[in-house]
């Protein structure tokens, strides 16, 4: 009889979850579906204020502001902290998605729109849904999670083609390497499918890029 109260308790639990799950959701919805046209942009929550990349997330979130595009990050440090201070400080829309982690994590002081998830999945549908764009800066295994997401989704049609940019061609260059020498060659990929990713160094170019691709 303890066992089966038990089993009940956990099954109650898992019910009050999918509110817990739903609340989440709500909360994003409600304060980002007027942030206008957006861009995330994804990299290393270790990136150090003093590493040029750092800078690079900087300076490119201040041109994505000044050319009327808020920018949305994952709300910690590292390169999410420096878009999220380029984009405030040049006195446009920054957005912190923050998650709740054990490690690392902390949020950023640069977001003028911050959320806190409990839910990685809920995290990833809002840098999604409300961008035009995704910037890929250096990262580990989180930034390639979001990278591959987000290609997987416009691989198989589940969103609309947008822009995947990652920003920095000496660190990307050995992935894109053997995706082709690798994925396409043993036709996991299709040719189509390597059109996806545009690999770009200049903030200004990748801007320009950006202009020329959407429509705001």
């Amino acid at each position: 009889m303890e066992k089966q109260y038990l089993i009940d308790d956990l099954k109650l639990g898992e019910a009050w979850r999918i509110f817990k799950i739903m609340g989440e959701f709500v909360d994003g919805i409600e304060s980002l579906h007027e942030i206008g046209p957006a861009v995330s942009i994804f990299g290393s929550a270790r990136t150090a204020p003093d590493d040029p990349n750092y800078k690079k997330a900087e300076t490119l979130a201040a041109t994505l502001v000044k050319n009327k595009f808020a920018v949305i990050t994952g709300g910690g440090g590292g390169i999410m902290e420096a878009a999220n201070k380029g984009a405030a400080e040049a006195g446009g829309i920054s957005v912190g998605l923050n998650i709740f982690l054990p490690f690392e994590q902390k949020p950023n002081p640069y977001a003028n729109i911050q959320l806190e998830f409990k839910y990685f999945f809920i995290r990833k549908v809002m840098f999604i849904k409300y961008a035009l764009a995704y910037i890929i800066m250096p990262g580990g295994f989180g930034t390639l999670d979001e990278l591959f997401e987000a290609v997987t989704l416009i691989q198989t049609q589940r969103i609309r083609p947008l822009p995947v940019i990652l920003m920095g061609s000496e660190y990307w260059g050995g992935l894109i390497k053997w995706i082709r020498e690798r994925l396409l060659k043993d036709h996991m990929i299709s040719k189509e499918n390597m059109g996806i990713l545009q690999v770009m160094d200049d903030p200004d170019k990748i801007v320009a890029y950006l202009k020329k691709m959407i429509i705001i």
